[in-house]
């Protein structure tokens, strides 16, 4: 890594990885791209490493596995469970008692947090927490630097290869290339949900309530099994919302539990309408968004059996996002090739979740299964925006239809799609070419090499 400070005070740091966004696309495609060797830049806004997983609460991960079981998400992010569940700070991959999916992946965030960076330190990765990126400096299709604010003034990155990992495409947006928002037509995106944890929850007693009212709650609660499973998630409670009546354009209630056995984050709240890339509509959404927490916290906890006792014990220091902007690249995932299972000769990751579409305007969710063997292949082409040469895209922002977003950005699916991305900027900027001219046979060897699955 060079360092450098120049007459006028502006210091340049020089890399042959940038990686911009540390939420689990930015923290796995750093790893990936630091332990081939290459000199690796991580930027993060947020004081701590994440991104929605930790800043939002996304919780829990979901999922690693196929709708009959099969794991295909390996790799880093299998590295990442197993180590946590070492610290006690996962149990691993359980059954999902909402049904919708095979598995969920609980986690402690507080534990991820230091153990990302703890991988980040072992692959010689230099991370930079407290940096806002807000400019790109492009010449002849080549991002040349980003710039970045932080306490101790401007600073000016420069790398061969970039990989944007922001979730909103924020870099791909700086540096020129095409990038697309929302569903076509109306450029509606995916509802923001504030996510909050509850504490002193009776789930002995929720579990009991579930066995002896399962028309209240979601069809594919598994309820053969249910007495003997650890009641994991939790969807339904239809009697209760409906009487309740709550301004909140939602039609369920939705909670996960854990990490500590009282304890569960609540996915009910939803902003509609409001643009994730306007300051001024996100400064809406977490205003609206505080305030139904409070509103659902109050409802739970004076209808919901088992919540009597319980309180919020923890709420999203932001508001999380499912959807905004995404790059128009190489070649965009069609919500056909989710649900046909189709397989592609330049598959960087698998994944088994379904099309998960909460709806940008209305009360449901919109759902459609992957047929064949459950899985799906999501091409190198994804990653490769058009119009700058030395730049991809990991995790949410990759290239995709609305509709096959909604299983592309949930968290496993990116942590894998950004350990392709780290893979391919390491290689690209080791052999001094142009990613989109990688071989992509070796791209895969190498990732298989480090444990991912491509096939």
């Amino acid at each position: 890594m060079v360092r450098s400070e120049g007459d006028d005070g502006l210091k340049t740091i020089e890399a042959d990885v940038v990686v911009c966004g540390g939420g689990p696309a930015g923290v796995n495609a750093a790893i990936a791209a630091g332990r081939g060797g290459a000199r690796t830049v991580l930027i993060e806004r947020y004081g701590f490493i994440g991104g929605m997983s930790t800043a939002a609460l996304v919780y829990p991960w979901m999922t690693f596995h196929t709708l009959q079981g099969k794991q295909v998400i390996k790799g880093i992010a299998q590295e990442i469970v197993d180590r946590l569940t070492a610290m006690n700070g996962s149990p691993g991959h359980l059954r999902d008692t909402v049904g919708f999916t095979n598995t969920i992946t609980p986690y402690h965030p507080e534990m991820y947090k230091v153990l990302a960076v703890d991988m980040l330190k072992e692959a010689d990765v230099k991370l930079l927490l407290h940096s806002m990126m807000h400019e790109a400096y492009t010449e002849g299709g080549r991002i040349e630097s980003v710039r970045l604010a932080t306490k101790s003034g401007k600073i000016d990155v420069k790398g061969k290869v970039f990989v944007d990992a922001t979730g909103d495409a924020d870099l791909a947006n700086l540096a020129g290339a095409p990038c697309l928002q929302g569903r076509e037509g109306d450029g509606l995106t995916q509802p923001m949900t504030m996510k909050f944890r509850m504490r002193g929850v009776d789930l002995a007693r929720v579990k009991r309530y579930m066995l002896e009212h399962p028309d209240e709650f979601y069809g594919k609660t598994p309820f053969d099994e249910l007495e003997r499973l650890p009641l994991s998630g939790v969807l339904g409670f239809f009697k209760h919302w409906k009487q309740a009546d709550l301004p909140i354009n939602r039609d369920q209630v939705l909670f996960f539990t854990g990490p500590e056995s009282d304890e569960v984050l609540v996915n009910t709240t939803r902003v509609q309408g409001l643009n994730g890339l306007d300051v001024e509509d996100l400064t809406e959404a977490e205003e609206l968004g505080r305030k139904q927490v409070l509103m659902v916290a109050n409802f739970m906890t004076a209808n919901l059996p088992g919540f009597e006792k319980a309180s919020i014990s923890n709420v999203g220091a932001q508001i999380g996002i499912r959807e905004t902007r995404r790059i128009d690249g190489q070649y965009a995932l069609q919500a056909e090739d989710v649900v046909q299972g189709r397989r592609f000769a330049d598959a960087i990751a698998r994944s088994g979740y379904p099309i998960d579409i909460h709806d940008p305007s209305g009360k449901g969710v919109k759902a459609a299964w992957v047929q064949g063997d459950g899985a799906y292949d999501i091409p190198y082409r994804c990653l490769l925006p058009q119009g700058i040469d030395n730049l991809l895209a990991g995790g949410r922002c990759i290239s995709t239809s609305h509709e096959a977003l909604a299983t592309t950005r949930l968290t496993p699916s990116c942590m894998a799609t950004g350990q392709a991305a780290g893979t391919a900027a390491g290689l690209a900027a080791r052999w001094g070419i142009k990613p989109g001219e990688l071989d992509v046979d070796l791209l895969r060897q190498e990732l298989a090499a480090g444990g991912a699955v491509v096939e």
